[in-house]
């Protein structure tokens, strides 16, 4: 008897396997500039090869693999063919975009690519792989002795963050609040897209002192220094400012079980009746067997901590329970994030 069973295909093993190779081709265009170099122009790969200083052996097959990975695009074929930035490259990987989400990008390639190099050790040991591992100050410790380096970080992040402080902006009724404060503020992004959207808001940014300067400047910048005031402190020393609303947009998942603990009664204390904490990760699912993101961010945990990580809207309304809120629910917010939300 013939076997009629349908062939089992390898592909997705074979992509995931190899799924390296397209990450590195994109990082590297980011850090090169490529997108950038391009702007709104229709250049030959020889042209922009040099712009870019590259040795003519790989500008072809570097060029027409972001053409077939849909990063870039290109009219005609050969040495004459043009390259020029597709709608999304525009919008996302150029510099000088207001969207631009590169700063994540290029941190990605610098720090975290050959990090996660050390997962197979991270299981083993569950110790960071970062900077730490080799006698160096960990990144947050680094990050805040310099000050441009701090904003050049907090740049990045804000790229990575907008959609979705965007999106709970748009999503989550405000209606019942009329003071919000996030915590871990950074540049003040989530105070700010939330005001814009919500006039009668009053919005607090609050951040580790060496934060407020970016904060502030921020705020100016977006024209709303009115309605956003910076508060500063230590959120493990210092009370957290009082407020009807409290966000933290991925704060939690940087600490481990019983910091979190920590924020969440920390946050409580500061809310009044039917008040709401709102944390913003990339929540993952219940099951565990969906938010493939959210599961790799908290391995991700695992190589620049070790004992953070990332968590499921079960674990938030758990921990929440514990410390006295009555009332969760999460609301999706864009790709892998969500709002997870505890009223008290």
């Amino acid at each position: 008897m013939s076997n009629t069973s349908p062939q089992l295909d390898p592909g997705p093993i074979l992509q995931t396997a190899f799924a390296f190779w397209s990450s590195k081709v994109l990082l590297t265009a980011v850090e090169f500039g490529v997108f950038t170099q391009l702007g709104h122009r229709r250049v030959t790969g020889a042209e922009l090869g040099r712009e870019l200083g590259l040795h003519p052996r790989g500008i072809a097959d570097f060029f027409d693999a972001l053409v077939a990975m849909k990063f870039l695009d290109r009219e005609g074929d050969g040495a004459s063919a043009r390259y020029f930035n597709t709608p999304e490259g525009a919008l996302y990987l150029e510099r000088n975009s207001p969207r631009y989400v590169g700063g994540i990008l290029v941190m990605l390639n610098a720090r975290l690519f050959k990090f996660w190099h050390d997962l197979p050790e991270a299981l083993r040991t569950g110790k960071p792989q970062n900077e730490i591992k080799h006698g160096q100050k960990g990144m947050f410790e680094e990050l805040y002795e310099e000050l441009p380096r701090l904003e050049q970080f907090m740049g990045a992040m804000t790229g990575l963050s907008r959609i979705n402080f965007e999106a709970f902006a748009a999503k989550f009724d405000f209606s019942k609040f009329k003071t919000l404060c996030d915590i871990g503020g950074a540049t003040g992004l989530l105070c700010i897209e939330t005001a814009k959207k919500h006039p009668h808001l009053q919005c607090v940014s609050f951040d580790l002192p060496p934060v407020e300067p970016i904060a502030r400047k921020h705020i100016a910048t977006a024209g709303l220094s009115g309605r956003i005031t910076t508060a500063t402190g230590d959120f493990f020393k210092d009370p957290l400012p009082k407020a009807d609303l409290i966000t933290m947009g991925m704060i939690l998942h940087d600490w481990n079980l019983e910091k979190k603990r920590h924020l969440i009664r920390a946050a409580y204390t500061a809310l009044p009746p039917g008040g709401a904490l709102v944390a913003i990760e990339a929540l993952i699912d219940d099951a565990r067997r969906e938010n493939v993101f959210g599961l790799l961010m908290s391995l991700n945990m695992l190589i620049e901590f070790g004992d953070a990580f990332d968590y499921s809207g079960a674990d938030f309304r758990k921990w929440c329970g514990e410390a006295g809120f009555k009332h969760f629910e999460v609301i999706h917010l864009a790709g892998a994030s969500s709002a997870a939300i505890a009223y008290k």
